[in-house]
Formats: C-alpha cells, structure tokens, sequence
C-alpha cells in the first residue's frame, strides 16, 4: 500500500511542478507598453495596433499603455487615436499618462476625463522594472 502511495505520488509531482510553473508564468504576464512618439502612423501602424491586440488576444494577462511625451498631445489633438484607445480601455488596457508630460503639453485634465490615470509615472514605472515586467517602447 505504502509503495502505491509513493508511486502515485511520483507520477503526480512532476505534474504539479508544470501546472506551479504555468502558473509562475502567468503571474509575470504582464506587459507595460510606454509611447511616447508623437507620429501618428507609429501610434496607429504599430504601438496601438499591438497593444490593443495583446489584450484582446490574452497575449497577456495584464496590459498597460503608458502615455508619455509627445504621444499625450498627439492623443488629445487626434480624434481617430483618440477613439482607438478609447476602444482599447474598454476591451482592458489600462490606460496611464505621465502627470509632468501631460501637464507640459497643457492636456492633463483632457486625458484625465477620457479616463486616463494621469499621475507621476516615474515610480510605478521603476518597481514595474524591477518585477520584470516586459516592455516594448513606441
């Protein structure tokens, strides 16, 4: 009886290990994209297109957009971008704005009522480095 117990539970632990490291890979899942170009063909051809996707697409558990820069002007001027990341934060994206950015192109309070979580980037974006999470940059 005791040998069937140990060989049963020989076969099951290498199964557990893959479903705790599945899970490990799960819990780093999470991807943070910063854009901070002000083109709007790498917004719509590349960083919006890719973003929205990973979302949509679960290739990610959690995906942020970070509007930094230049790109937090061209968001408010542009009415089509303006309606992609509206469209994106309703499919899950979360969307988040540099405060000092945002307050330097005079769009803070524009962002804020799209519901854009315009705050200082500099920390969140350190301890997101530092946990590893991947991060493509537009």
């Amino acid at each position: 009886m005791k040998l069937r117990l140990i060989a049963l539970f020989l076969m099951i632990l290498p199964i557990m290990g893959i479903t705790a490291k599945k899970k490990e890979m799960r819990e780093n899942d999470k991807l943070m994209v910063i854009w901070s170009s002000g083109d709007p063909d790498v917004a719509f051809k590349v960083c919006l297109m890719y973003t929205h996707a990973a979302k949509k697409r679960e290739w990610f558990k959690e995906v942020h957009l970070v509007i930094w820069g230049p790109s937090a002007k061209l968001l408010s001027e542009n009415e089509e971008i303006k309606k992609k990341v509206l469209q994106m934060k309703e499919d899950g994206v979360v969307l988040e704005a540099c405060v000092n950015c945002a307050n330097m192109y005079g769009v803070a309070d524009e962002l804020s009522d799209m519901g854009v979580d315009v705050k200082g980037m500099g920390v969140p974006l350190t301890e997101r480095l530092k946990a590893d999470w991947k991060q493509l940059n537009f």
